[in-house]
């Protein structure tokens, strides 16, 4: 494919009010759809709560929720800076203010340094093991938007970069990161391809037509088979995580619960619609959420 007939500048755009430009910077941080810092905050959570075997310091829970909601804010802006030639002709995604032009590239890319460099101050406050993961951290988010080109499934990709605070969770915690971090950080990635993969499939056709990859292109008519595939062996991951940490009851239900919001999302995406796997990828906050929950409370329970 010609990729220079998607080289075009984005559409110029009337100067913005001091209202419609916050509006376009929120927008451009995803601030105003918080379910990638939900998706991104619920692994890192479950790291924090295994490492300390309870409740963690306040303060390094505050350093790593504020942390998240700075990265994955950055991660989007250069999400959108990588993808400004593509997104003008994606439906979902020509409105965002890069494509739209409501915001320069000089801005985003402002924006992004501003948004890394606090997070990085906040890590400072943390051990030398933690510091260095944070660096590894942010060089795996920032090449993720660029794997879409070359990486026939950038969505195992996406998963590490969503699973990389569970690392740096023990590391803050412990010193030391144990084999159980490398287990949750893997189920994490697995997570990451099955949501992903449905996220994906809503844009399956435009990311044809503009020749980026995608895992809903790389299994076609295996897609509902492949995000199946990749739930169980997630949730097989954190079973068996939980049995070998001796976790009990309410860690059970959390993960009888997970399974259960994984058959419903199979009825959103079995037919393939769009609105169907836009809102299956959304339910995954709440697998999140309930394996989160089922920790936390077994936790407290046998504190």
């Amino acid at each position: 494919m010609d990729h220079s007939s998607l080289s075009s500048p984005a559409p110029s755009s009337p100067p913005l009010g001091k209202r419609q430009r916050l509006r376009a910077y929120l927008q451009l941080m995803r601030l105003d759809k918080p379910i990638g810092i939900l998706l991104l905050l619920w692994p890192t959570l479950w790291g924090l709560w295994f490492a300390a075997g309870g409740w963690p310091p306040l303060e390094i829970v505050m350093i790593f929720v504020l942390g998240t909601v700075l990265m994955r804010s950055a991660g989007c802006v250069v999400n959108d800076y990588a993808d400004r030639h593509f997104d003008p002709y994606v439906e979902r995604t020509k409105l965002r203010p890069l494509a739209s032009g409501a915001l320069t590239t000089r801005e985003a890319l402002l924006l992004a340094g501003l948004l890394m460099a606090v997070a990085f101050a906040l890590v400072l406050r943390l051990n030398g093991l933690t510091i260095a993961l944070a660096v590894v951290a942010a060089v795996v988010a920032v090449i993720y938007p660029f794997m879409k080109r070359i990486f026939p499934l950038p969505q195992a990709w996406l998963g590490l970069a969503f699973g990389f605070g569970i690392p740096m969770a023990f590391a803050a915690v412990t010193q030391a990161v144990p084999p159980v971090a490398g287990w949750l950080l893997l189920a994490t990635m697995f997570w990451g391809i099955a949501y992903d993969t449905e996220y994906a499939m809503v844009d399956r056709e435009d990311d044809l037509r503009i020749g980026i990859h995608s895992a809903a292109i790389l299994f076609g008519r295996y897609d509902v088979l492949a995000v199946m595939l990749a739930h169980g062996v997630f949730l097989g991951l954190m079973v068996a995580i939980g049995v070998w940490h001796q976790r009990g009851l309410a860690y059970a239900i959390g993960c009888i619960l997970a399974l259960g919001l994984i058959g419903y999302q199979y009825r959103l995406i079995a037919q393939r619609s769009r609105a169907g796997c836009f809102q299956a990828f959304l339910n995954n906050h709440w697998i999140g959420c309930v394996l989160f929950c089922g920790l936390a409370l077994d936790l407290w329970l046998n504190r």
